[in-house]
């Protein structure tokens, strides 16, 4: 098996197209051509990380913060993160990261979060905008449904949990060939009409080329005639944090105290407890208090993240909601590498994976 093949599976979740502008997702050290021998998913890469690897057997590193975050111009040895670059390179290791693009993904790591607290009825809580076209083709009403099959087998039909959706409607083209053309009904240089169907689908804007490129192989016309427009609304299947319902409400400072269990935080910060009991919560794992304001438009009892600034906790306050910082490292550890981990044994159960065992916080606590 081909590390190719693992990236791929990845992807299929969480696209890199899904990640936010600041960051660097994906392959970033490393053939993907090369055999898959093990793979060692972890949050961070280290240089432990990279001998754990070594030790291990393992040729392929998953993690999901980026060890080439930012660009430089030369490989020295003089930072952590160049030493592990030159260390990967020396031992022929891959190294693949999955960062912002698993945050915003349906499944990802947010939604290993709400699994593990134990919420109902998930949805994205801000979804992603400008990420939608609406395709519109015209077909011969004989090959409607190939066309169809094919745009939607390429990615496109999916609003929500549903998928090939689409609206057709029945009208007449006309067209004429000119010299040189090769006609699938009709002839050179006679008008011709032609009942056709009028399909109508929505994409995700990083499946353009697929979807377009299906399209023109299942559709019969020499010149197909389809539109592709940009929508405003946003992509409810990929985005920022998440919401849901707890089975039952429960008293605020007794969810609390379960959270910072389920985190493993030594100290879980949290704003002032307005309601006593909460049931609707909103999770972003990382740095999320940037979402208060979503949260607390969505009728969300608390915001649950891993890192805030000090006006975040009065700001939460003044919105009516229960503001809970349990640290970026508690926050994203488990969760990132319990969904890494469950994409890869889905697709390849034998596949040899570990997770490493040398990850530590590099925030300290006396």
């Amino acid at each position: 098996m081909k590390i190719r093949e693992i990236i791929r599976e990845i992807e299929r979740l969480a696209p890199v197209a899904l990640q936010e502008g600041f960051d660097n997702c994906g392959l970033q050290v490393g053939d993907a051509d090369a055999e898959a021998v093990g793979a060692l998913i972890c949050l961070d890469l280290t240089e432990a990380v990279l001998d754990e690897a070594i030790a291990l057997g393992c040729n392929l590193i998953i993690s999901h913060h980026p060890v080439a975050f930012k660009a430089f111009k030369s490989l020295t040895g003089r930072s952590y993160t160049e030493r592990c670059m030159m260390k990967a390179c020396r031992h022929e290791l891959a190294i693949y990261a999955a960062h912002t693009n698993l945050d915003n993904a349906a499944g990802g790591l947010n939604f290993v979060l709400a699994r593990r607290i134990g919420l109902q009825s998930v949805r994205i809580l801000s979804p992603k905008g400008g990420a939608l076209l609406k395709l519109t083709v015209f077909v011969p009403e004989a090959h409607a449904e190939a066309v169809r099959a094919a745009v939607f087998e390429a990615g496109a039909g999916h609003t929500g949990g549903y998928d090939s959706c689409s609206f057709s409607v029945s009208g007449e083209g006309s067209f004429r060939a000119g010299r040189g053309c090769r006609p699938f009904c009709g002839e050179v240089g006679e008008l011709h009409r032609e009942p056709e169907v009028r399909i109508e689908t929505v994409l995700p804007s990083f499946r353009k080329s697929a979807v377009v490129s299906a399209l023109l192989k299942a559709h019969p016309y020499e010149e197909p005639a389809f539109d592709l427009y940009p929508l405003a609304n946003a992509w409810a299947g990929a985005g920022s944090g998440i919401t849901g319902e707890l089975t039952a409400e429960e008293d605020a400072a007794a969810f609390l105290l379960r959270i910072k269990d389920i985190l493993g935080a030594r100290v879980l910060k949290h704003s002032a407890i307005i309601r006593p009991k909460l049931r609707r919560i909103a999770v972003c794992g990382g740095s999320g208090a940037f979402l208060l304001p979503e949260a607390a438009a969505s009728g969300a009892d608390i915001l649950i993240t891993g890192e805030a600034k000090y006006n975040d906790y009065y700001d939460a306050a003044d919105s009516g909601i229960l503001l809970a910082v349990g640290g970026h490292y508690e926050t994203e550890w488990g969760a990132a590498t319990e969904a890494l981990s469950e994409i890869i044994s889905e697709k390849f159960p034998t596949f040899a994976q570990h997770i490493s065992n040398v990850n530590f916080n590099p925030i300290k606590y006396l």
